[in-house]
């Protein structure tokens, strides 16, 4: 009868140890399974492609799709006889739409809003009412589609910057020039400040414009209605090359593989007689710029560039002094 208790006694001793060692075991396993809490919050996603190009070639190289413009003045006595400076093109699923600045100085000296759209991004029609806003000067536009309402941030007279806004992209309501502050909240100098390029994050909004196009500056708000610069320098500036040493613009901000990419126009002529070309250069902040060490991208007299993704590759349109498409040139890459 002893025998058989210390027997017994034995055994659920060993069972006991052996249901540690299973539980120990089991834990350790977990443990090399799963990360810690405090691992996963120190672990941070790249912002880009670790192995992406400040410069890609889709973004540096490109061939003209066609002699033609797609879309011009129409060298007739219409009020977009001519056309110029900064349209700009939006693309929301299969509709695109073609904002743009027409004028016949025959008829007058306004500069005023008109809309095409489109399907494939190739052939435009015009809108049967424009032009669609006449009531002030329009000129050098941006548009940005945020919630409900379009957006549009244009040059006026004497190239004063100004915002307008619109449910549906034709009708539109002005809301006078922006109100620009220096970083201790005084306004920035009278004179013109134009090309105004808005890019929106969250709920900041990020304009740059140039004044006499002598550089590039940058002012950030939350409401749209005070504008207050990050720095009162120039965030990209004149120089130090011949291509851009004498006048420079940004017309748009665009984000590609984790980057944002900047497009710009730029003069080497001191007295701007010389080609208006169009140039890139790339930012991780929206502050801190570097400019592609290849420019101009487009050297030809073509400027005004807006960058397009399609669906399928990202094309470049260049909008002054008429629209013309570039498509990326597979052929420099190989």
């Amino acid at each position: 009868m002893m025998r058989s208790r210390t027997h017994s006694f034995q055994l659920m001793r060993a069972l006991r140890q052996l249901h540690w060692t299973y539980c120990l075991m089991t834990c350790l396993c977990l443990l090399l399974i799963i990360p810690s809490h405090a691992g996963a919050q120190q672990h941070v996603e790249p912002t880009r492609e670790a192995s992406s190009p400040e410069f890609p070639p889709e973004l540096v190289h490109w061939k003209l799709a066609q002699i033609e413009p797609l879309f011009a003045g129409t060298g007739k006595d219409t009020w977009d006889r001519f056309i110029r400076e900064r349209g700009y093109i939006l693309r929301e699923g299969r509709r695109w739409h073609l904002w743009y600045t027409g004028y016949n100085p025959d008829r007058s000296d306004q500069k005023s809003l008109g809309y095409a759209s489109s399907t494939d991004g190739r052939q435009w029609t015009r809108h049967p009412r424009n032009p669609i806003f006449a009531e002030s000067w329009v000129e050098d536009m941006c548009v940005v589609h945020d919630g409900d309402l379009y957006y549009m941030f244009a040059e006026g007279r004497h190239d004063i910057a100004h915002m307008l806004t619109s449910p549906d992209g034709l009708h539109w309501k002005e809301h006078g020039p922006l109100d620009i502050r220096r970083t201790n909240g005084k306004p920035i100098s009278p004179g013109p400040y134009g090309t105004p390029t808005v890019w929106v994050e969250g709920s900041t909004w990020y304009l740059f414009y140039e004044r006499r196009d002598r550089g590039v500056w940058l002012a950030t708000s939350q409401d749209r209605k005070r504008w207050t610069h990050v720095q009162d320098e120039p965030v990209l500036s004149l120089g130090p090359d011949a291509y851009d040493r004498h006048a420079i613009a940004l017309n748009q901000v665009f984000r590609h593989r984790g980057r944002y990419y900047g497009i710009y126009h730029a003069n080497a002529d001191p007295q701007w007689k010389g080609p208006w070309t169009t140039c890139l250069a790339v930012s991780d902040d929206l502050v801190h710029w570097k400019k592609y060490p290849g420019n101009p991208i487009i050297g030809s007299n073509d400027s005004s560039g807006i960058l397009v993704d399609d669906g399928q590759q990202i094309r470049l349109y260049t909008m002054h002094p008429a629209v013309k498409l570039w498509l990326p040139d597979t052929r420099a890459t190989r």
